[in-house]
């Protein structure tokens, strides 16, 4: 039946007033990502091609491709973007073979299991710069935990291992307080997707015989898969585009050793005023990171289709 005159007009005009009800609804949330969060994005990303100083007189100029350009040739900002590399693969990886293994032990029926979860989310509550302080005396070369263990077991010298301050420690020392510190989040994460997989088909398999691992391979990662590439694809952003736990521990040091990426911009802006040039580093960062994790859940989802076939 066609809707004709004034029931038209009636259903056109409630159809207007549902879409502007719905835009009043979405408005306080919609608001202030716009104000905190794209605002600053865009303006961030045309400060990049600008000279912007701090404390200069003159206005600020648009220097085009002159930031990007003096950017390739910075050998400081690729040396942080290496420990970055290395930093965030060293931190995701061991961390979601740590987190899925105690997803899987948090999900079997055991006693007090309430109590090792809660406690197992312990350090996700606590503030990285409470964290990187706590952690700072653990690694305390005089009477910090850390050595005080090693030489009652009489496997460190007396005179004590200065984890931070050590050319060759420094960055192993901070990988360590980068997965202690994330591996709540990927267990909480794996054991929702844990929960999720129906124990019939645990059952079933181990009637035909299955054991432990080939349950595990073929029934519980199939059903969690989506959810382990997920996390490890935003472990791999958080942890790349750390700030505050490695400045606390570190503040990038020794001689660059844990200078992250985003510290060195955070240097580049605060400690020297150039803000336009650290704008182009946040800016080709954000380029960097896209392009590889395109290339890997490409090449992952890929991976599934084919199987799936």
């Amino acid at each position: 039946m066609v809707v004709r005159g004034p029931a038209r007009r009636s259903a056109h005009r409630s159809a207007h007033l549902s879409a502007r009800g719905t835009w009043f609804l979405v408005a306080p949330a919609l608001i202030p990502i716009l104000v905190l969060s794209v605002g600053p994005l865009l303006y961030g990303i045309g400060l990049a091609f600008t000279d912007a100083q701090s404390g200069r007189t003159e206005a600020t100029r648009w220097v085009g491709l002159l930031n990007f350009s003096d950017l390739l040739q910075d050998t400081l900002f690729w040396d942080s973007f290496r420990v970055g590399l290395v930093w965030a693969v060293g931190v995701t990886v061991p961390q979601f073979f740590l987190a899925l293994g105690l997803a899987l032990l948090l999900g079997q029926d055991l006693r007090m299991r309430w109590l090792a979860r809660a406690l197992a989310i312990i350090p996700w509550a606590m503030p990285e710069v409470v964290v990187g302080i706590m952690w700072r005396l653990v690694y305390h070369p005089d009477a910090g935990v850390l050595n005080e263990t090693l030489r009652s077991l009489r496997l460190g010298p007396d005179e004590g291992v200065d984890w931070l301050s050590g050319t060759a420690t420094a960055l192993l020392a901070v990988v360590v307080v980068g997965i202690w510190a994330g591996m709540p989040q990927t267990t909480v994460t794996l054991l929702a997707g844990l929960q999720n997989v129906p124990r019939e088909l645990h059952e079933a398999a181990a009637m035909d015989g299955a054991g432990a691992w080939r349950r595990f391979r073929t029934v519980t990662w199939p059903a969690i898969k989506p959810v382990a590439l997920a996390i490890s694809a935003l472990n791999f952003i958080w942890n790349f585009n750390s700030f505050a736990l490695v400045f606390v521990l570190t503040d990038g040091g020794p001689g660059g050793r844990t200078r992250l990426p985003m510290l060195f911009a955070y240097e580049e802006a605060f400690r020297y005023g150039q803000f336009g040039y650290a704008a182009a580093m946040g800016l080709a960062m954000v380029a960097v990171i896209a392009i590889l994790l395109a290339v890997y859940l490409s090449r992952r989802l890929r991976g599934e289709g084919e199987e799936d076939r």
